[in-house]
């Protein structure tokens, strides 16, 4: 009886939601586009519209195409309410036939830098879940308007290329995809989908406190859109600068291969003198790969500290010896020998 009734409400997800609503269905075909071939997906939910309607959409996905999908919402406990507000999403995402899970996040909370130390907590919660059951890839709720807050707030900190557009469709995170299907989505689009679909969805509050450098970067963008700032406009700049980092990432690679021996057993890279006669901009991206690659760590140091690093190495000064990024570098007649600490 109970599997009958599982049915009903899938029958009439797709009847009631998916079908009979263009509006709906025209975002689920970008988010079924760019989740083709998924591999053991987990999705990423916080109770905000934009992953409720991840969760929907994969909901959707999952009835259409025989794929497992797993749900998990991290509780940062960094408010009172945070666990209150966990099971209540829970229960919305339940009214769908959904099961989320519950990560929460334990020990000493920040007093400063608390959103990156957040997120850097909630990816490695996931990841660690994502572990659990052998999954390769989470979703993540991201849309079109975090986009444009992410460029203008790199923006802001005077980030380069690889900054400016470090948010994207696909990225990493120990070893772990990081994929953002509703990237292109707007965000009022998901607003009004959530709505629809659960007729309500939860509120931080941490997204109107000023405190926060993006929250202000926000409410500046908003007075932007209403003076006639168009999002096709911000997404086709993006859209270039990501054709020209990609091709210094080429470049980069190029020249690791070519002037860079690595040494498995030793964990460690032998790199010649010719390593840094590229620009800089591709000699310090090839040094952030090295990093990333040996301490495993999802984010290089800055480029200024790599930037006086290239500097030291490169000079005619034999026996330089200094760290960066959890890595010893050494240099040893004119090759620079870098290994883990």
């Amino acid at each position: 009886m109970k599997k009958k009734s599982s049915n009903v409400r899938k029958s009439n997800l797709k009847k009631d939601y998916l079908f009979d609503q263009t509006f709906i269905r025209r975002i689920y075909k970008k988010f079924a586009k760019n989740i083709k071939s998924v591999d053991k997906p987990l999705v990423a939910v916080s109770g905000g519209p934009d992953s409720l309607s991840l969760a929907f959409l994969a909901k959707c996905y999952s009835i259409n195409n025989s794929v497992k999908f797993n749900y998990a919402l991290v509780d940062h406990k960094l408010r009172k309410d945070s666990s209150h507000e966990a099971r209540k999403v829970v229960q919305i995402l339940k009214k769908i036939d959904i099961n989320c899970k519950i990560l929460p996040w334990k020990g000493k909370k920040p007093k400063s830098n608390i959103q990156k130390i957040a997120r850097n907590n909630r990816y490695n919660l996931l990841v660690n879940e994502c572990n659990r059951f052998g999954g390769k890839t989470i979703l993540l709720g991201h849309q079109m308007n975090d986009l444009h807050e992410n460029f203008f707030l790199r923006m802001a900190r005077g980030s380069g290329l690889k900054g400016l557009t470090s948010l994207g469709k696909n990225s990493e995170f120990s070893k772990i995809k990081l994929l953002r299907p509703l990237i292109d989505v707007p965000k009022k689009n998901l607003e009004k989908l959530a709505l629809i679909v659960f007729k309500k969805f939860v509120k931080d509050p941490s997204n109107s406190n000023d405190d926060f450098t993006r929250v202000r970067i926000r409410k500046i963008l908003e007075m932007f859109y209403k003076e006639g700032l168009e999002s096709k406009k911000i997404n086709l700049t993006i859209k270039n600068l990501k054709s020209a980092n990609n091709a210094l990432d080429f470049y980069a690679k190029k020249n690791i291969k070519q002037n860079t021996t690595y040494f498995k057993k030793t964990k460690s890279y032998f790199v010649n003198k010719n390593f840094f006669l590229n620009p800089d901009e591709v000699s310090i991206r090839s040094i952030t790969m090295i990093l990333k690659n040996l301490s495993g760590k999802y984010y290089a140091p800055r480029g200024k500290k790599i930037s006086r690093l290239i500097l030291l190495m490169s000079s005619q000064n034999k026996g330089q010896k200094t760290t960066l990024g959890g890595c010893l570098f050494e240099k040893i007649h004119e090759t620079v020998i870098i290994t883990k600490e």
